[in-house]
């Protein structure tokens, strides 16, 4: 069955998924396969709950079944990417092609979409990547939720191996890119820092060859350099038509101190104070970047600024939380060299009486792993803290090296919300970060 069919058939359905337990009924039910899971299996029951068809692969048990909405395929994945591709090529909006924005990056890209999305919203109807859906499996996902009424796609890229946002930009074919920034994460499969800014470009590459637009910032001397390696910009000052700049230092912004009156992110732009709900000057970046691009599209200034400010985090990223004991600051998605030492440089200037920092593990770095938890370690210890709980075997590992003292340790994140409960904390400051998979989080309650 040709890739035209199969999309002749997806656009008789009431959208795609890939978990029959999700099936509400009209549905074309992909089955994929995992490591521990194998979604053929899976296939007559979505029928059964009411998906109308069902992509099986042609070599499963499954495939021997008489029935018609039995769609077989030689690879599930690659007929989703492949329809997903499709689909975008077909979107016509307007008479022309419809726009897809592509962001990647080490920190912030989540919230940098999500404020994007938010800017577009005023004047667009928008569809973006629901939460972190940024893989092999979920750009295509986000691409097939365009619909009639869609007239911009933003669509966030994850990777964490070479090659991984060529083939994503092959799939998603997108008119505009923006890399928020360059930073040591996943070291284990990119190799090393250069690895990461090499697949992280891939997506300057794929715009340089299609000559379309880069949202870039322009104070981040790594983006620069990778911009001007392709020509796609040599003096910040003279951007080449293929750069769209934007940067606080660019536009002359600043960050103003935050305090207790005032805990969130503001930022003086040409006599205007924004006000965001975001922690954490490091998302100053973000603001600006979603700002330039309403700003190119056409939203008007005031309007923009104005959802930046109505924005609110969720999911464990950038929020504040107030309880009835503690202020909170919950960054615990995600952690890497970077955004932690983003994290702690927020941590220290933050003011207040009483100031608990809860770390957990940086995973995925490879051999660099140990030096760079020493460094979170020498960071934490000058961040102002009265107190230090670190979680995870790979701090473990860093405080038996540097023989730190006077710094808590727990092997898991629920032996630190056991000992929270035992223990108590009242009228702090509590930063809460680490990589997701020490489940940070789980202390929240407890605090």
């Amino acid at each position: 069955m040709t890739i035209q069919e199969i999309y002749d058939i997806f656009k008789t359905c009431s959208g795609v998924t890939t978990d029959s337990r999700t099936i509400k009924g009209g549905e074309m039910f992909f089955a994929l396969k995992g490591e521990n899971f194998d979604g053929n299996e899976y296939a007559l029951k979505a029928l059964e709950a009411g998906a109308s068809y069902a992509v099986v692969n042609d070599s499963a048990a499954v495939a021997q079944v008489a029935d018609d909405r039995l769609v077989k395929v030689n690879d599930t994945l690659k007929t989703l990417q492949e329809l997903a591709r499709w689909h975008r090529c077909m979107t016509i909006v307007d008479g022309k092609p419809l726009t897809v924005i592509a962001l990647t990056g080490t920190n912030g890209k989540t919230t940098t979409k999500e404020l994007i999305r938010e800017v577009l919203s005023v004047k667009y109807d928008v569809t973006a990547t629901e939460g972190n859906l940024n893989n092999n499996i979920g750009v295509p996902l986000t691409l097939l939720k365009i619909d009639a009424s869609t007239q911009i796609a933003v669509v966030e890229m994850g990777a964490s191996h070479p090659g991984d946002i060529k083939e994503l930009v092959d799939i998603a074919l997108p008119n505009f890119g923006l890399i928020t920034n360059v930073g040591k994460a996943h070291l284990l499969g990119f190799g090393s820092f250069e690895g990461v800014k090499r697949t992280k470009g891939e997506l300057y590459d794929y715009l340089r060859r299609t000559a379309d637009k880069v949202f870039l910032n322009v104070d981040n001397p790594h983006l620069c350099s990778m911009a001007a390696e392709r020509n796609l910009q040599s003096d910040p000052e003279r951007p080449y038509s293929l750069v769209i700049p934007y940067g606080l230092e660019y536009q002359q912004a600043s960050v103003l101190a935050s305090d207790s009156d005032n805990p969130f992110l503001r930022i003086e732009i040409s006599g205007r104070v924004i006000n965001t709900n975001l922690v954490g000057s490091y998302n100053a970046d973000n603001v600006m970047a979603a700002l330039c691009v309403g700003t190119y599209f056409g939203v008007p200034y005031d309007e923009a600024v104005s959802a930046v400010e109505g924005y609110v985090p969720s999911n464990n990223r950038s929020q504040m939380k107030k309880t009835e004991r503690n202020t909170l600051i919950i960054d615990a998605y995600n952690a890497n060299p970077t955004s932690m030492a983003a994290a702690l440089a927020n941590f220290a200037s933050v003011r207040s009486e009483y100031k608990v920092a809860m770390l957990g593990d940086m995973l995925e770095l490879g051999e660099d792993s140990l030096q760079e938890h020493i460094s979170v370690i020498e960071k934490a210890s000058v961040s102002g803290a009265d107190m230090i709980c670190l979680v995870g075997g790979e701090f473990a590992k860093a405080l038996e090296a540097v023989e730190a003292e006077g710094m808590l340790h727990f092997n898991t994140s629920d032996e630190l919300a056991k000992w929270i409960e035992d223990a108590g904390i009242d009228g702090a400051v509590v930063l809460i970060k680490g990589s997701r998979g020490t489940r940070m989080e789980k202390v929240v309650e407890k605090l």
